[in-house]
């Protein structure tokens, strides 16, 4: 059997709205996003796992069932008496979306509560994954007990990809946001953040300075996301510009950079080159913003990963 994959997060109860007074409830999180489009493509003996926390609460035993019925574990995760997820709304303009969260107590908070068995989770994994927002749900010190598991799964020749995906509000300033990202940044082999972002937070004037400010950080594949506009490539001494697939009328842009990070890395899994993987990313992005909410159906990842 290959070696598992495993993303590191919070997976959230989600709330779109089907017209008038109508909402839909489903699963979803930057992090759970991307391991959705992973497990989707990536072959089926190969296990995936979503680290986090979780509580004994009726939603959180429907959470883990639903994984459960996609192929997709929850490793050492704890299980927290009393716990429940977070929560979350989408609201729509066109295909924009906004989000009102309810979050504060969620049980992922605590995914970091247990060293051990958070170590446990990320033993022999071909691809740990994690996010800005993973840490910053967590408390100093939590981060620090993440980031030294992640650490040592590295050193066990694990990949890991890290998306910085900076969320302002989730930080108390952007001085603990840039200090958090630099320590994570230490121990990861692929980055993929979003230039607006990394704009927002670093000052960055253009795609090229994120590439060029990551790689003196010792990061050796990077691809610097841009929404509609082409994404930058750096790996190497290249820097190679990578268009985004054209979509007339998107539907739902929810989870189109969650998407891509799923595509790029079960790409990159099967020996793509990052500008191979980035194509496919591009195609798998642009499947997704033409169906509401953040995870499309597997056999529509897959058509247009394969296609």
């Amino acid at each position: 059997m290959a070696r598992g994959i495993a993303s590191v997060g919070e997976c959230m109860l989600e709330l779109s709205g089907q017209g008038g007074e109508s909402w839909r409830m489903g699963y979803a999180g930057d992090t759970f996003n991307t391991l959705w489009t992973l497990r989707a493509l990536t072959e089926p003996d190969r296990a995936a796992d979503y680290v986090s926390a979780f509580g004994d609460d009726p939603f959180s035993i429907k959470q883990i069932a639903f994984f459960s019925e996609n192929g997709i574990g929850i490793a050492a995760s704890p299980r927290i008496p009393g716990a429940r997820p977070g929560l979350y709304a989408i609201t729509l303009t066109g295909a924009e979306r906004s989000f009102t969260y309810w979050r504060s107590d969620a049980a992922a908070r605590q995914l970091a509560s247990d060293p051990a068995a958070l170590a446990k989770s990320l033993e022999n994994q071909s691809l740990v994954y994690f996010s800005g927002i993973t840490l910053a749900i967590l408390s100093p010190e939590a981060r620090k007990v993440l980031l030294n598991a992640v650490a040592g799964a590295r050193a066990q020749k694990t990949l890991v990809a890290f998306d910085p995906n900076f969320r302002p509000r989730l930080w108390p300033d952007a001085e603990t946001a840039k200090a958090a990202f630099e320590a994570a940044l230490a121990t990861t082999d692929i980055a993929l953040p979003t230039f607006p972002d990394e704009q927002a937070l670093f000052g960055d004037a253009a795609p090229h300075d994120t590439a060029k400010r990551l790689k003196k950080l010792g990061v050796s594949e990077i691809v610097v996301k841009n929404g509609e506009a082409e994404a930058l490539i750096a790996h190497g001494d290249l820097l190679t510009p990578s268009p985004a697939t054209a979509v007339a009328k998107p539907v739902d842009t929810t989870g189109a950079g969650d998407s891509f990070n799923g595509g790029y890395l079960a790409a990159r899994l099967v020996g793509d080159s990052p500008v191979e993987a980035a194509v496919r990313a591009h195609r798998v992005a642009g499947a997704v913003i033409q169906v509401r909410g953040a995870l499309a159906p597997f056999e529509t990842l897959r058509a247009v990963f394969n296609g």
